[in-house]
């Protein structure tokens, strides 16, 4: 049951069903909040005992271990005696707190704050609003100590922002009316806020107000000049002389985007009626586009998909059903997915669109909706996705339609992992989704083909190759605005290092810093358990033990990792017990590193039937790396399995 801690206004923890935790006395909420401003980070003791007493006095020492003791059964009442907190951990010389980004108020408000930057006015406007509402207070309200004070005093420029960045977007959507009274208290409290002087007058002039907004301006220039000494900033004097030219500065010249798009969604709103069909089609362009434009709009868009696939089939007609689901034709290039719940139950609506179609439905969409099945089918056995995949490309060739044809190559993609070694094959389809989407400017598909061969050359050992898809795909998603592909290219340079010859100190380094980026992004899929993958292949790329902290989230791949971990501690028969339980890993970008840690394992503890089953399946990817193929992490040639594999089988 997660829980949650509010750090914005008095300090305050809630468990999961949103009651109180008891968290003791002033020191004990103390020592939860400075872990807090650590964000993450181990605070040793003796900080904790400098930054919570001005003169510590004897025994401090034991009393904030009786205090982290106490935070720790209010955190997790119902961890298990002798069991490691999970929360507030216990590391090298102090304590950190480890929690989800959004069990916090404050770091969830930073996330919140920062991914409202990228997106349309109306969604800026909903995420700012919704952050400024976990306010409760002033930061860390019941703290005056420096840390504190440091502290409250940041999160209150970051508060201050996003006022001014709430009453932009309302700006931007034409609603200057709900702006006035808000940003007129905002600069009465804090009136050296040029922004807010700006902001405050444009709204005034765009409700009718062009006498109040020249007064404003005045008031502000009066403030700055008599009790600064400095003038308004050129920005704020040119909003003057546009207002006495009756010019309004987002009009003075050509109408800026946020001004096009406010306008323009508000004729929409006029026009087009709340049920109609039309607008559920739009809504699945938007998705689409949402889903590209950065972290917080992959996440609101995969929430809303569903929803929109659900008001199509109400209505009843499998023709407008088939159009919503294969309209998100959002390209895809990991494996593993990020909401397999909901994978699953847009491959089944879109089986039952597939079944309800007419005979004279255009094969386009029928194409559409098998596409869908094949990529939302992925790493899922068996083998309708591929047989979907077959037929989509088979239709898009046949018809000549080539937005169609990249989608269906997703799908093939996506459907390729059928056995091991089959990197050629896949930097094939991305040689052909490259091609194709250049010719035809599809620059979403342009930047997937990229990073699919990104991810063959990587398997193939051809990092030259890999480079200049990495920085094809940089360029790329620079010029047409896609940031999620640096998460992406970011991991595959931090791989590069290993076949530089760099340290594995660097090389981990590197994978931090990548990792760092993955909180937030909205692809839980690629981010759980990823990095402790990672530096697990290069300890042992560097013979170093398989050794890790009992709190690792190993994620998904924890049934492979754990015969290695128990190894290292020395505990062979519960490491065979854990080898003899793992699954066969899904066939997926790291099939072939699974089965390197399998045959690892395997080997080390002589398990025949697991070594014979693991040769069997990595042999035809002997001239690979294993892992490469991910483009995110390796364990080094799979050759270099083999033989082990072979020496401990007796074979020649």
């Amino acid at each position: 049951m997660q829980v949650t801690v509010g750090v914005l206004g008095p300090v305050v923890g809630w468990d999961g069903t949103g009651a109180r935790l008891d968290l003791k006395g002033p020191r004990h909420r103390a020592v939860l909040a400075r872990l807090v401003v650590a964000r993450g980070q181990v605070v040793p003791v003796d900080r904790l005992v400098d930054d919570l007493w001005p003169a510590p006095p004897p025994g401090a020492v034991s009393a904030v271990r009786t205090f982290v003791a106490a935070l720790r059964r209010a955190l997790e009442p119902d961890r298990p005696p002798r069991e490691p907190a999970r929360l507030l951990v216990t590391e090298g010389p102090g304590y950190a707190l480890r929690v989800p980004r959004d069990a916090v108020d404050a770091w969830r408000f930073e996330d919140e704050t920062a991914a409202a930057t990228a997106g349309p006015p109306y969604e800026t406007l909903d995420r700012l609003d919704r952050a400024l509402g976990w306010w409760r207070g002033p930061a860390y309200a019941d703290f005056d100590e420096p840390w504190a004070r440091t502290e409250r005093f940041r999160l209150e420029q970051v508060r201050l922002d996003a006022v001014e960045r709430l009453a932009g977007a309302r700006l931007a959507v034409g609603r200057p009316a709900d702006v006035v009274a808000d940003l007129d208290a905002h600069v009465a409290e804090h009136p050296w806020r040029e922004e807010a002087w700006r902001l405050l007058a444009l709204a005034l002039y765009r409700a009718g107000r062009q006498a109040d907004a020249l007064g404003v301006l005045r008031r502000a220039r009066g403030l700055l000049r008599e009790q600064l000494g400095i003038d308004p900033s050129p920005r704020l004097r040119q909003l003057e002389t546009d207002l006495l030219r009756q010019r309004d500065q987002a009009d003075g010249g050509p109408p800026g985007p946020d001004r096009i798009w406010a306008d323009t969604a508000a004729a929409y709103h006029r026009t087009v009626a709340a049920d109609s069909r039309v607008r559920l089609e739009s809504t699945v362009g938007l998705l689409r586009s949402l889903a590209m434009a950065g972290p917080g709009g992959l996440e609101a868009a995969r929430g809303q998909r569903l929803a929109a696939i659900a008001a199509a089939e109400r209505l009843g007609d499998a023709d407008l059903t088939a159009r919503v689901i294969g309209g998100y034709d959002v390209p895809a290039i990991w494996t593993r997915s990020d909401d397999p719940e909901q994978a699953a139950a847009i491959v089944a609506a879109a089986e039952r669109a597939l079944g309800a179609l007419r005979p004279g439905s255009a094969d386009a969409t029928r194409a559409r909706l098998l596409a869908t099945v094949a990529v939302e089918s992925r790493g899922t056995p068996g083998p309708r996705g591929r047989t979907a995949a077959r037929e989509a490309e088979r239709i898009a060739r046949r018809l000549g339609d080539p937005a169609l044809l990249a989608f269906a190559l997703n799908g093939t993609f996506m459907q390729s992992f059928q056995r091991a070694g089959l990197a050629p094959e896949r930097d094939a389809i991305g040689a052909e989704l490259v091609a194709l989407s250049a010719r035809h400017g599809l620059p979403a598909f342009e930047i997937l083909g990229h990073l699919v061969r990104l991810q063959a050359r990587s398997a193939l050992a051809d990092f030259d190759g890999a480079d200049g898809h990495a920085a094809a795909a940089d360029g790329l998603a620079l010029r047409h605005e896609r940031p999620l592909v640096g998460v992406f290219t970011q991991w595959y340079r931090a791989l590069r290092l290993s076949a530089a010859g760099e340290p594995p100190e660097v090389e981990e380094a590197a994978y931090r810093e990548a990792a760092a980026r993955l909180p937030g992004a909205g692809m839980p899929g690629v981010e759980r358990g990823l990095l402790p993958l990672a530096l697990l292949c290069l300890r042992l790329r560097h013979h170093r033990p398989a050794d890790a902290d009992d709190d690792t989230d190993w994620g998904p791949y924890a049934p492979w990792t754990r015969p290695l971990v128990l190894l290292a501690r020395e505990r062979p028969a519960d490491a065979a017990a854990a080898l003899r339980q793992a699954p066969d890993p899904p066939r997926d970008l790291l099939y072939e590193a699974l089965w390197c840690l399998i045959a690892r394992a395997a080997v080390a503890l002589a398990d025949r039937p697991a070594m014979r089953r693991a040769r069997a399946t990595l042999a035809p990817a002997a001239g690979e790396l294993a892992g490469a193929g991910s483009g995110l992490l390796t364990l080094g040639p799979v050759a270099d399995e083999l033989d082990p594999l072979d020496a401990a089988l007796g074979r020649a």
